[in-house]
Order: structure tokens, then sequence, then C-alpha cells
């Protein structure tokens, strides 16, 4: 399938990398960020670069019809779980109403080329157990609830068609601070460096969450479209949790200074689910992907992200 593949948020965690896949694997790509994204300073040449705010919908439409791509990898979208909880009429808008014009700007295109919506695992009801595709679905906060919307809205395209991917927690190189593994990485790279006393706060480290590395999850967003069914579910995920308070453990052992943790009653949060855990079965089978990078390594990476990014002098 020769042609420009579009990655939309080509500028996130996820989607940042999604595109340096593709390009390691030959293709042509355009990269969606929105108005106020920041387009990386060195650009691969085979990478073009684009500003599109998913809600301008003729702008988008112009954007999907000068473009014509052969496959669209929809990451843009309102990734904030905890703020979503805040500004909840503009998540909707963004992962819901975003997606609908997107799907409507490929229709109204004619290109009829595969789109991958990126979904979330927390569209299922919280169980012990390990969720598959067919678990109950029962959003429990208003993030979930905007992904949701947003399945609903990719599942009833016609005109084109359409994969789902519903990750469930990625973490690696780039990651924001605002989630619990990057948070530690940065806290423990800030330690190093003398930019914080030696105590890395930490809130619950009793729940249990299947992450895995950011690298391995957008190898599958790429395998599902290529190999994948369209009108259907895949949970991304290793099949395996993790105790975060052994996360952090192995983060503090790879620190190059002693760190004492304690517990920040500020970062506990009121209605935390105890175990989140995927079935990637159907990935598998269906597409031959598994994950491949163990967790040390990632968590590794994280941390060495985090200490290039305070390498500099401080100002």
């Amino acid at each position: 399938m020769s042609g420009v593949r579009l990655v939309t948020g080509g500028t996130g965690f996820a989607g940042s990398h999604l595109v340096e896949r593709l390009v390691a694997c030959g293709h042509a790509v355009e990269a969606w960020s929105n108005p106020s994204g920041h387009p990386p300073s060195s650009l691969h040449p085979s990478v073009s670069w684009r500003a599109v705010d998913l809600l301008d919908r003729e702008a988008l439409a112009s954007a999907v019809a000068t473009l014509s791509p052969v496959a669209i990898y929809h990451c843009a979208g309102f990734a904030d779980v905890a703020g979503a909880s805040v500004h909840r009429d503009r998540a909707l808008r963004v992962n819901a109403i975003g997606t609908h014009h997107l799907l409507e700007a490929v229709r109204r295109s004619s290109a009829s080329c595969p789109v991958l919506v990126t979904g979330s695992a927390l569209v299922y009801r919280p169980s012990a157990d390990a969720l598959r595709e067919d678990s109950p679905i029962e959003p429990w906060n208003p993030y979930g609830f905007t992904k949701l919307a947003q399945e609903m809205i990719a599942m009833s395209a016609r005109a084109t068609p359409v994969y789902l991917a519903r990750p469930f927690n990625h973490a690696g190189p780039r990651q924001s601070p605002a989630y619990v593994t990057s948070s530690f990485a940065r806290q423990i790279a800030e330690i190093e460096t003398g930019r914080r006393e030696p105590v890395l706060l930490a809130g619950n480290l009793d729940s249990r969450r299947d992450i895995m590395d950011v690298r391995d999850t957008v190898r599958a967003y790429q395998l599902i479209v290529d190999r994948g069914r369209p009108g259907r579910a895949y949970n991304v995920c290793s099949g395996r949790s993790h105790r975060i308070g052994d996360l952090l453990e192995m983060l503090v052992g790879m620190a190059r200074i002693e760190v004492d943790v304690r517990r920040d009653p500020e970062r506990m949060r009121p209605a935390d689910i105890p175990v989140v855990l995927g079935d990637p079965s159907r990935l598998v089978a269906e597409t031959g992907w598994r994950p491949e990078i163990p967790i040390e390594q990632t968590l590794a990476d994280l941390l060495d992200y985090w200490r290039g990014r305070l390498a500099a002098p401080r100002a």
C-alpha cells in the first residue's frame, strides 16, 4: 500500500512514536498537530507537518481531500483523563465530534482509506478479571464516556473501513509527567541533578496496571490496519498487570543517588480502580502481534529521556 499515511496527533506521545515507526518502515507520512502544537525542529524528509483543528470541519475536510491518504491513524484527542472531569465539554467535543469530522471528511473525499481510531480501555466496566473485547462496557469517569462516544461514532461509519484500538496503559520516552511512571522518572532525574531534595512523592502504590512500552503499542496500531478486520475492536495490552509500587522500585533501583520514597496524600485518587488488566488474545491471533520490549527496558529508557531533558543547565 504505497502513498502517504496520515497520523493525527503526530506531536503527541503515542502519535510521535507512530510517526517514527511508519518512517522506519519506509512510508511517507503526514503528521497533524493542533494549531497550538509544536512540530519537531528537525524534520525527517519522509514527514510533512500540518496544523489542523479537528473542530474546524471545513479546514479538516480540505486537508484530507488535498492529501488523499492511503491510511489514517487517528491518535489526536483530549488525552488528559483527570482534565476531562474538569473540561467535560471540551473533551467530548474533541474526542467525539472531532472524530466525526474526520470520518465525514474521508467520506466527502471519496478516499475510502482505512482509518484506525485509538479509543481507550476506560470504556470497560472495572473488573478484577482480564478484560476482553466482549467484556461489559460501562465507563466509570467522564473521559471514558467521551471515548465511548468516539467509539460509537467510529463504528457507525460506513463509507470507509474503520478499525478500533482500545489501548491500555503504555509508557516510554516523551510521556507527560502527568502519568505515574513518567512522574516517578522525572522526579528521580530532578533528584539526580539537584533540582529537588532526594525525596520522591508517590500516591497509591498498591494498584495494578496492564502497562507496556509505547513502541509496542504503536506497532500494534500499524498491524491492526495491515492485518486486522474493520469494524472490530482490539485490546492493545500485554495481558500482564504490574503493581505500581514494583515499577517504582525498579526505577529507584536505576537511580544514581539514594532516593527516599514518601506517600503524598495529594496524589491519592479518591476512587482508584485496584486492577486494570486486559486480554490481548484477539490482537495476537488476528495480527500476529506480541509485546517485545520488557518493562525494565521501558522504564530505563523513560528515565534516560528525563535525564536528557534535564541535562541542560538551569536557566
